[in-house]
């Protein structure tokens, strides 16, 4: 008896002291939040080759598996020993997944990139006569209101010249040599810094897509040597869950985006609307950002299509809503589907939220983890109910006015 007791003395003491530890600690994380900032900063620099494979490794997963199922079939009826043949097939998959990376990289930069900066230089020489062109326009539009036309027009002129100012003072040489040598000596830095870290990133992608498989064995291995056999399950079934979330929604809106993008390029190239490979390639990349990004797209497009054509930016404006109407109730819906499971009011606030703390990244990533969070909180808050033994239909609890304590029914 002396000894058990003697137990939960030393349980509530090793327990008081963990929870001073963790009590100190969280004070001196929020004293020195800054610091904190800094450090996961310094981390996230120094871990970004790793974040970099990561990402490639996860997206170029199901290009990986497909090669890896086709080589092993294939090899099957000719290579016996299981070990050689699971070998050739994973080095037939990396090599195709490499392949595809180059192709997709080679082509971003030999096919679509020159043009891009094509179009760039074409919109900062022509921007002088492009004004003037919408001036005119402008002065015809409002010709039988003239104190409209005065304001719209002081209005426009005041940002054409801070247009102009601002191109005029990135263009121009800064006469302090001091500035111009820092300037380029830190795009130097920067450049053989991005360099370095996708080489190092394409590695450690191709060694994560062969041990993708280990790594998740062992992860399995942790998770159920540290928890109950019933809580393991559970959190293997999220991980699951969080993957086919992610996976299929990031993966999914890359081609939907992908898509769209060359819709926009040919339908654009057949109404000979300027400046079609780079608008195409705005569209289809904030395409990317569900809910937003057709109007992220669409705005600075069609100031380019203004400042050449003000009518034809009437037709690229019309052009726009009818791709984004086909994407949004047919080519989104076959290829995402239903990926998230939550109702677009959710969509529009998780976007807004994740967005606004972690900018374009948390607008891309935002909806696929408010999902994970929402089914996460919708079963927790199903388990609570069922030790209670309540409803957990949704519908029974609309027009409820009470639960009755003792015989556990609906008054309504």
């Amino acid at each position: 008896m002396k000894e058990h007791k003697f137990r939960d003395y030393i349980y509530w003491g090793v327990t008081a002291i963990l929870v001073i530890i963790i009590c100190t600690a969280a004070g001196l994380m929020f004293v020195r939040w800054q610091s904190v900032c800094q450090i996961i900063q310094s981390l996230g620099r120094i871990l970004t080759p790793i974040t970099f494979g990561a990402v490639l490794a996860y997206l170029l997963t199901p290009i990986f598996n497909r090669v890896y199922r086709w080589a092993d079939n294939l090899l099957t009826p000719w290579m016996k020993q299981v070990k050689r043949r699971n070998a050739l097939a994973k080095a037939a998959a990396t090599a195709v997944s490499l392949g595809f990376l180059i192709l997709v990289i080679t082509g971003l930069v030999s096919l679509i990139l020159p043009r891009v900066i094509d179009s760039v230089k074409g919109i900062i020489n022509s921007i002088p006569s492009n004004a003037a062109k919408v001036a005119l326009w402008i002065e015809t539009l409002f010709a039988d209101y003239p104190d409209i036309e005065v304001t719209v027009m002081n209005l426009y002129n005041q940002g054409v010249e801070k247009l102009l100012s601002w191109i005029q003072s990135t263009t121009q040489l800064i006469p302090n040599i001091e500035k111009v040598i820092s300037g380029v000596y830190t795009s130097v830095v920067s450049v053989v810094n991005l360099v370095k870290n996708a080489l190092i990133g394409i590695i450690v992608m191709l060694y994560l897509l062969n041990i993708k498989d280990t790594l998740t064995a062992q992860a399995k291995k942790v998770i159920y040597s540290l928890f109950p056999l019933p809580a393991a399950n559970e959190m293997v079934e999220t991980w699951r869950y969080i993957h086919s979330v992610f996976g299929g929604f990031i993966i999914g809106k890359l081609v939907d985006s992908l898509i769209i993008g060359i819709l926009t390029f040919i339908w654009l190239s057949v109404i000979k609307m300027p400046y079609t490979v780079l608008i195409s390639v705005i569209v289809g990349v904030t395409n990317i950002i569900p809910f937003f990004g057709p109007f992220i797209g669409a705005i600075p497009s069609a100031v380019l299509v203004l400042l050449v054509n003000p009518k034809k930016c009437v037709w690229f404006l019309l052009s726009i809503l009818v791709i984004q109407q086909l994407d949004g109730n047919i080519i989104g819906p076959k290829i995402l589907g239903n990926s998230t499971g939550i109702s677009s009011f959710w969509v529009l606030f998780s976007i807004l939220l994740f967005g606004g703390i972690l900018g374009p990244v948390g607008m891309i990533i935002g909806v696929p983890t408010f999902a994970v969070i929402y089914r996460l909180t919708a079963k927790w808050i199903n388990r609570r109910l069922k030790k209670k033994e309540l409803s957990t239909i949704t519908d029974d609890y609309g027009t409820l006015d009470h639960i009755d304590e003792n015989h556990k029914t609906y008054i309504r």
